[in-house]
């Protein structure tokens, strides 16, 4: 038995080991006992922890979070655009780093505080900056939301090598559609290069928060 498997377990060592399994099995085989069998205990060992998947989803969504803010200091000379574009990019690299990071993200409840620093910050520079409260989380909760929904579809679309499934075909979609020419030349507009779809998205987000508000 390794040193690791011998140490006591706790919510984040639980966590910690969901994450590194997620990669290898999906969303869809990470299990209870899966994770025990990883962990090398009794499935019923970690109901002391998680009294079921939904808990634990929510604890890896805090530990992802955590990893993605480690280091990452806030700039306190950011405007409240340059705020919004830098941390919806911070997430979508850090959902990209787990298989159905995005799937595992969305809908959780964080378990800790450790998301209040950033947080308080983000609300007060867009308050400062002319937003109402209300505005404020608005516009964060809209950014945010296309950011999760991006990643959902990227990573639906661009599987992992250990997902072991193919790529879409563009030229042959582009074939099949040949009857109707716009819809066929749009594949890789839709289906490639999804770094330039995501920052374009978000600008249009982002500009489209200020028109909205009348904010600069």
């Amino acid at each position: 038995m390794s040193p690791e498997k011998r140490a006591p377990l706790d919510r984040r060592r639980v966590a910690d080991t969901a994450l590194r399994l997620l990669n290898d099995v999906g969303l869809d085989g990470l299990t209870l006992r899966a994770i025990a069998k990883e962990l090398d205990v009794k499935a019923p060992a970690l109901y002391w922890h998680f009294k079921d998947k939904q808990a634990l989803l929510d604890e890896m969504a805090t530990e992802m979070y955590r990893r993605m803010v480690a280091g990452a200091a806030l700039d306190p000379a950011d405007g409240w655009r340059e705020r919004l574009l830098k941390t919806n990019r911070g997430l979508r690299d850090a959902l990209l780093g787990y298989r159905d990071g995005a799937k595992v993200f969305s809908g959780t409840r964080f378990t800790g505080i450790d998301h209040a620093p950033e947080l308080e910050a983000s609300l007060r520079l867009l308050t400062d900056a002319g937003f109402t409260l209300a505005q404020a989380v608005d516009a964060g909760r809209t950014a945010t939301a296309y950011t999760i929904g991006f990643v959902t579809e990227e990573q639906g679309m661009r599987p992992r090598a250990e997902e072991h499934r193919e790529p879409l075909d563009i030229a042959e979609r582009t074939r099949r559609l040949a009857g109707f020419p716009l819809a066929a030349a749009v594949g890789e507009l839709l289906f490639d290069d999804y770094d330039r779809q995501f920052e374009e998205g978000l600008a249009v987000v982002v500009a489209g928060i200020g028109a909205r508000y009348g904010i600069g």
